[in-house]
């Protein structure tokens, strides 16, 4: 590779929703922006979430100057006590960021202060051969930033995650002037949010959300709970507003929600009059309809607290006839599912839901393809790589910013592993490097997909899993008590009825094949094989069979 050129290297956020990194690599320096978490669907069962393979950072540690932040959603912070825990480098971001990376770092025990760094907009700073300039962008969360990087080739601007909103709930636009001026002499790269790039028009401001939300809880009869990510700072503020103004009570519930609500008062970047958020026990003791509950699990997380009420699980709260729960969020891809099963759950429990299908409790902070055109127009770049998306929404976006003049040969429709060089003239996709998911179980134990523990859970997660508990007399080798047999992730048509059968398949074959005098092992195999028999016949699939034989 060429040694003057600029590498683009996408270890995350492209062909995907989530999991966002960009490694930018110039001479012997190397930058980071975001690292990000993603969400996992039901074909990993066990699994938390994603984050990016770092593999080519580990390799070239030495090169690394600076991870830079461009706001504080999980899907761009959420790796990095699993990033800092390999790489010990600097990380630059806002001042919110900033404080929403403490929290996570310090819930893993590995904050260190003097590693993180709080950026104001527009005060440059230089690490390598890069020249870092942030600036402020509007997004769902106070402090979103986008960042333009200067080298002796020329300016990329990074959008991050951005849309183009005239009421934003923090009171702070995009700042077009200032970025203007940071490429007033040409952009050689713009790397743009496509999350949206297939929607006509422009996204709805954070305003329409706040008045829906003040609508649902002016008129709820009873306790109201609103779903959303505990990063949502500026949702929660609308929540708190909404609450305030027809004399409700907030609590919060959920880890994550009750930390970032506590730093983001502590800041000043959340305001609530004294005594407006109180604890749980206290909330409980008021009617109902004077309070107003917070909760995270919006995405139908399994662990989260709204999924834990919705499925009658949780050690405060159940859902009681008048609740009514808002899910302030979309699914993300992947998660529509267990979102559904969250809602369907709610309704059974006999709340009233309210969810973006069907009131305008969430708009998305992400540009629509006018405010996507804008951004094209003001920054006119020489190349254009789209990021943050599905595949889809990259081609949208690339065909979005041929439409705006920037010419096809210069526009790259990048995947996670490539590698873009770019010169003073032209560009090319020249390599790939590693990448991929890695996989994060229980917070802390990281696997790759192709373990043999996510194999065997993934298996388990198709098949079912068959426990079989017998109990024979030591002498005699007679069955003492009717086979015992549970099952789990089996059909649930007749299931009760299937399990009896196969406990009287387990008795015939232990008495069958009593008097040869077999091997416990091989007795094992006889009836693990006699009940694996038994169920494909029944249900045509054959699920894991775990025979327990005791003697006594």
């Amino acid at each position: 590779m060429s040694s003057d050129a600029l590498k683009i290297i996408p270890l995350g956020g492209l062909g995907e929703i989530g999991r966002n990194m960009m490694v930018l690599e110039y001479g012997n320096d190397i930058i980071v922006i975001d690292a990000g978490v993603s969400f996992v669907g039901p074909e990993f069962p066990g699994i938390d979430f994603a984050i990016p393979d770092i593999s080519y950072l580990i390799e070239n540690k030495a090169k690394i100057r600076a991870i830079l932040i461009t706001h504080g959603h999980e899907d761009h912070i959420g790796a990095l006590p699993y990033v800092l825990s390999e790489l010990d480098v600097p990380v630059y971001s806002s001042r919110l960021t900033h404080g929403l990376i403490a929290v996570k770092l310090r819930e893993f025990g590995i904050l260190k202060e003097s590693r993180l760094n709080v950026v104001e907009p527009h005060t440059p700073f230089t690490t390598g051969n890069f020249r870092v300039e942030f600036f402020r962008v509007c997004h769902s969360i106070p402090d979103a930033m986008g960042i333009a990087i200067t080298t002796s080739l020329g300016t990329i601007v990074h959008t991050g995650d951005f849309k183009i909103d005239h009421t934003p709930v923090d009171g702070k636009s995009t700042d077009f002037t200032s970025l203007a001026q940071i490429i007033a002499e040409g952009a050689l790269l713009l790397l743009s949010d496509s999350t949206y790039a297939e929607m006509e028009g422009y996204t709805e401001s954070e305003q329409v959300v706040g008045d829906a939300l003040e609508r649902i809880i002016g008129n709820a009869r009873g306790r109201v709970m609103v779903a959303t990510f505990a990063s949502l700072i500026s949702r929660v503020q609308q929540v708190i507003n909404a609450a305030v103004k027809h004399g409700r009570k907030v609590s919060l519930i959920g880890r994550s929600m009750t930390n970032n609500i506590n730093m983001a008062l502590k800041m000043g970047y959340l305001t609530a009059p004294n005594g407006t958020i109180i604890g749980i026990k206290e909330a409980l003791s008021l009617p109902q309809g004077e309070i107003v509950i917070v909760a995270t699990g919006s995405q139908g997380e399994p662990t989260s607290a709204l999924v834990r009420i919705a499925n009658g699980e949780h050690k405060d709260i159940n859902v009681v006839p008048g609740d009514t729960v808002i899910l302030s969020s979309s699914p993300i891809p992947g998660n529509e599912t267990v979102v559904a099963e969250t809602i369907d759950n709610l309704f059974r429990q006999g709340a009233e839901v309210v969810y973006s299908r069907i009131a305008l409790v969430h708009v998305h902070g992400h540009a629509s393809k006018e405010e996507l055109k804008m951004m094209l127009n003001l920054i006119n770049p020489q190349f254009f790589v789209p990021i943050h998306g599905e595949y889809r929404h990259l081609v949208a976006h690339a065909s979005i910013a041929e439409s705006m003049g920037v010419s096809d040969l210069n526009t790259f429709v990048l995947e996670d592993g490539d590698v873009l060089e770019i010169g003073p003239y032209d560009g090319s996709i020249v390599d790939r490097v590693r990448s991929g998911k890695v996989l994060v179980a229980g917070r802390r134990r990281l696997l790759k997909p192709d373990d043999k523990l996510v194999k065997e859970q993934r298996e388990l997660g198709k098949t079912g899993v068959v426990v079989v508990s017998v109990m024979l007399d030591a002498k005699s080798g007679d069955v003492l008590r009717p086979v015992n047999i549970i099952g789990s992730g089996i059909l649930d048509v007749a299931q009760g009825k299937i399990l009896e059968n196969a406990s009287k398949v387990a008795t015939k074959s232990l008495e069958k094949n009593r008097n040869k005098g077999l091997e416990l092992t091989d007795l094992k195999s006889k009836v693990t094989a006699s009940v694996s028999d038994y169920f494909y016949s029944e249900t045509k699939r054959r699920p894991t069979i775990l025979t327990l034989i005791e003697h006594i």
